[in-house]
């Protein structure tokens, strides 16, 4: 899910502070960033986005949702793993009744996205989903979108405001800054951190491989209790997300994108121009907010310190107190409003 050398510690910091729909949307400095209290946490209001779309993009027919105005100002949500666009059927809604176009597209080897031809290599590497989402854009005729995400949706959206600023209006990064950088990755984490990505290494053995075929299913949903400790979700809840794994590509894709990132898979060497830029650590300019989720096992300690001299243009951090890692299906409102406060800040 993240670049393993962005994270130090596996807990976040823990302070008591105001909800995120209360504050202005205005650049927070670092000193003054504040763990807040999300609006509403964890009881979602729907449960599907009704009839989905599909489009040629790339090298892929990609399946999404739409809600909105046609004409407002485009928002693309992005999805992490083990999840799908339901992480965003509480979040489009609240998007589009402020009049923004809320995109939210399944990733390559999920749901209904397909690749055009089977003799395209299975390829999952960083670089390659960003350009999905570019050819996505360039399908739609969308010029310019906010970008929103988590997981590989973060790194996924970091890298477009990072490589293509000129097509990211603001970004909100839950977790902060993903890219990964795959010769770090090469060095270890403190053991209780190593230990949280248990199932990388599972997934880089033929037997992982096999389990991920085989146990899909049970395998997210215990990727689900872990990662988001306090969210009590529904088996119907967990059911509509694991709809999407079976795409015909899923293992393929998931295995790959592991793999890749800890050097035991190679890319498409096309894209070895890209991969060097982003290894290089490129700084965003974007107008940005980023999200950690307090109770995510993944979020690094110092309430977003770790990673904020990546952000160079107007800025803020939330930390949302008593939420895991799946931030926009846990948080809904708050997720919103971190898109609100993005588009704010991009007008100051």
């Amino acid at each position: 899910m993240f670049d393993r050398r962005s994270f130090g510690k596996i807990m976040g910091a823990s302070a008591v502070g105001a909800s995120l729909a209360g504050l202005p949307t205005a650049s927070v400095a670092a000193s003054d960033r504040k763990t807040s209290s999300p609006p509403s946490a964890a009881k979602p209001g729907h449960t599907s986005f009704g009839p989905l779309k599909k489009i040629r993009a790339g090298e892929l027919s990609v399946g999404y949702a739409e809600a909105g105005p046609a004409h407002g100002p485009v928002v693309i949500l992005l999805h992490g793993w083990p999840h799908d666009i339901h992480s965003f059927v509480d979040v489009a809604p609240l998007l589009a009744a402020r009049g923004y176009r809320v995109i939210v597209p399944y990733l390559r080897g999920h749901g209904t996205t397909r690749f055009l031809s089977g003799k395209t290599f299975r390829n999952a590497q960083q670089s390659v989903i960003a350009l999905d989402i570019i050819a996505l854009m360039d399908a739609l005729k969308i010029e310019k979108a906010f970008l929103a995400g988590f997981d590989w949706g973060s790194r996924t959206a970091d890298i477009i405001a990072a490589l293509w600023p000129e097509r990211c209006k603001a970004l909100v990064s839950v977790t902060g800054y993903l890219i990964t950088n795959r010769e770090r990755n090469k060095s270890p984490l403190p053991p209780q951190a190593e230990w949280a990505w248990w199932y990388q290494y599972y997934f880089s053995t033929e037997r992982g491989l096999l389990g991920l075929q085989e146990n899909a299913h049970d395998l997210a949903k215990l990727i689900w209790k872990f990662n988001s400790p306090t969210w009590d979700f529904d088996d119907a809840t967990f059911d509509r997300t694991a709809a999407a794994f079976n795409n015909p590509d899923y293992v393929s894709i998931v295995i790959h994108n592991y793999r890749w990132r800890l050097g035991l898979a190679e890319g498409d060497p096309r894209y070895d121009r890209l991969e060097n830029r982003l290894a290089a650590g490129p700084v965003i300019g974007v107008p940005t907010v980023t999200l950690d989720g307090e109770r995510d096992p993944f979020t690094p300690a110092g309430d977003g310190s770790s990673y904020r001299d990546k952000f160079s243009g107007p800025y803020a951090h939330r930390t949302l107190k008593n939420i895991g890692h799946n931030v926009p299906q846990e948080a809904p409102e708050a997720f919103a409003e971190a898109v609100v406060e993005a588009d704010g800040l991009g007008h100051r």
